[in-house]
């Protein structure tokens, strides 16, 4: 307490906050930098620096910066693929398969570990080998591709190291490497792999043939060399045993010749003896072939006639039987014959009786049928007829109330015509008919015209020279234009006929008639005349 009361409060402070500090800085040191195992590879992204994305490091450690760093682990760990590749096809256009298994896993060389933090972070072991197992494939194919059969099946070494030079290339781009290929086998659908082996095991065997042919040879050479020198030492030795074994034979004829005058007496002797014993037992043999001779051709006659006696009792039998054979046959083929006459009958009455039927079936059936045809038909004509006649008589009632309605709509516009020309005439009611008159007059020309509408006039020439020859002082074309007035009708006297008076600007018909018997009565005086 007495140290502290000189120390005032403000640098206490001070140092234990620089102390804190420090502690917190040594935390953060401690809990951020990283230390990277050996089968791992430790990735650093964020901000590292340059144009890289991450940093790869293998082995050591490093300082993850906080808030602009982060790190994670890429594992080192061998991944074994299996690849059933299945018909690639070769450069002769033979297709193999080419079962394999591919151990591989992250490089750790600095490029490739930027391709597999770049490609490879965050997946797992499937996903990867998935990845990988798609690029060997294509690669394997296209090796095999630039192969023969031969090359792949003989050279594997080449065959191999082009997989590792084309696989190895294609895994380093996403990270990853080749440690180890291993070809299970290599078949071919068309069996020419096997032939090949069996090519090459008859070319072995040839050879081996060959090779034991002149091994047989150069024995054979030195087996009669080692013959010969054998033949010429056994000679030698032959001579020298040669000469002791006719000096041996010598002393042996001698002996032999001896022992042999004395076995001569004895064997004649013994010879004797046995040319007796074998005429004794010749005879004794003879008698008994005879005697047994005989007793066979006895018993073969006796045999003989039993089977010949038993043969014709056989026949007999075999006659006897086929005769009751015969019979029967006979009987049954009477009695086949009377049931299939039988048969036959009941079948024809059976089918008289069938026919009847079905001639009563189709005739009724068809008299039935044409019985419900004609009504069928009938109906329908009648139902056809007064389906017209209605469709006409609606049809013309239509017709008529259509006329009807249409002379009625008629006669009401005349009646409204009628009445509005009537409002227009005023008071003066009798000019109305003179204006329906001239209203039809167009059609009263157009009749007059067709009463000379057909007459064949191209022209109308009239020579006029003064009065006739007559005496008469009424020129030749007075004369025409009396008769062309003379036979048209007046319109005055046609107007009159029905009744209306024209107006005053067509003249009055009293002056008019007066004109025209005027006309006449000059025409007749001067005729008188």
């Amino acid at each position: 307490m007495a140290f502290l009361e000189g120390f005032s409060p403000g640098p206490l402070m001070l140092v234990v906050s620089v102390v804190l500090l420090v502690a917190f800085f040594l935390a953060i040191l401690v809990t951020q930098y990283k230390r990277c195992p050996s089968n791992r590879i430790l990735v650093v992204y964020g901000k590292v620096g340059g144009e890289r994305a991450a940093r790869c490091i293998h082995g050591g450690g490093t300082f993850v910066v906080p808030l602009l760093q982060s790190f994670a682990y890429l594992t080192l760990e061998p991944l074994t693929i299996d690849i059933e590749l299945q018909s690639a096809l070769s450069k002769k256009n033979i297709r193999v398969n080419v079962p394999s298994t591919f151990t591989i896993g992250v490089s750790v060389d600095p490029n490739i570990m930027n391709n597999a933090a770049e490609r490879l972070l965050g997946l797992d072991d499937h996903q990867i080998s998935n990845q990988a197992k798609d690029i060997i494939l294509g690669q394997m194919r296209l090796v095999i591709a630039t192969l023969s059969i031969e090359e792949i099946n003989q050279d594997r070494e080449k065959f191999l190291d082009l997989v590792n030079k084309n696989v190895n290339f294609e895994l380093n781009k996403i990270g990853l490497e080749m440690i180890n290929v291993n070809i299970r086998d290599i078949t071919d659908e068309s069996g020419y792999i096997e032939a090949l082996g069996q090519k090459a095991a008859a070319e072995a065997i040839n050879k081996a043939k060959i090779e034991v042919a002149a091994a047989e040879r150069e024995g054979a050479i030195g087996e009669a060399d080692n013959m010969r020198e054998r033949d010429v030492k056994v000679a030698q030795q032959t001579a020298l045993s040669a000469t002791g074994t006719k000096e041996a034979e010598r002393d042996q004829r001698v002996q032999v010749a001896r022992l042999e005058a004395e076995g001569v007496a004895g064997e004649a002797e013994a010879q004797k003896k046995l040319e007796i014993a074998t005429a004794e037992q010749a005879a004794l043999s003879t008698e008994g072939k005879k005697k047994a001779q005989a007793h066979q051709r006895i018993k073969v006659a006796n045999l003989e006639a039993s089977a010949v006696q038993g043969e014709n009792q056989s026949k007999a039998s075999i006659a006897d039987y086929e005769a009751e054979l015969e019979k029967r046959r006979a009987e049954a083929k009477r009695l086949g014959e009377v049931a299939m006459a039988e048969a036959s009958r009941d079948v024809l009455r059976a089918e008289k009786e069938a026919e009847i039927a079905r001639l009563e079936k189709q005739e009724i059936a068809q008299q039935l049928v044409d019985q419900q045809k004609i009504e069928i038909e009938a109906d329908a004509e009648a139902e056809r007829v007064r389906r017209i006649a209605a469709g006409e008589a609606d049809a013309i009632l239509a017709k008529y109330k259509a006329e009807a309605e249409g002379t009625q709509a008629v006669l009401e516009a005349k009646s409204a015509g009628y009445e509005r020309l009537l409002e227009v005439c005023g008071e003066r009611k009798d000019i109305a008919p003179a204006l329906l008159v001239i209203e039809q007059l167009p059609t009263l020309v157009a009749e007059q015209v067709k009463a000379i509408q057909n007459l064949q006039i191209d022209k109308i020439t009239v020579w006029d020279s003064g009065p006739n020859g007559e005496g008469g002082s009424e020129s030749a074309t007075a004369g025409f234009l009396k008769g062309m007035i003379g036979a048209l009708p007046p319109v005055h006297e046609l107007a009159k006929q029905a009744g209306i008076e024209l107006p005053e600007a067509l003249g009055k018909i009293d002056a008019v008639a007066k004109a025209y018997e005027q006309v006449d009565i000059d025409g007749e005086a001067q005729d008188d005349a």
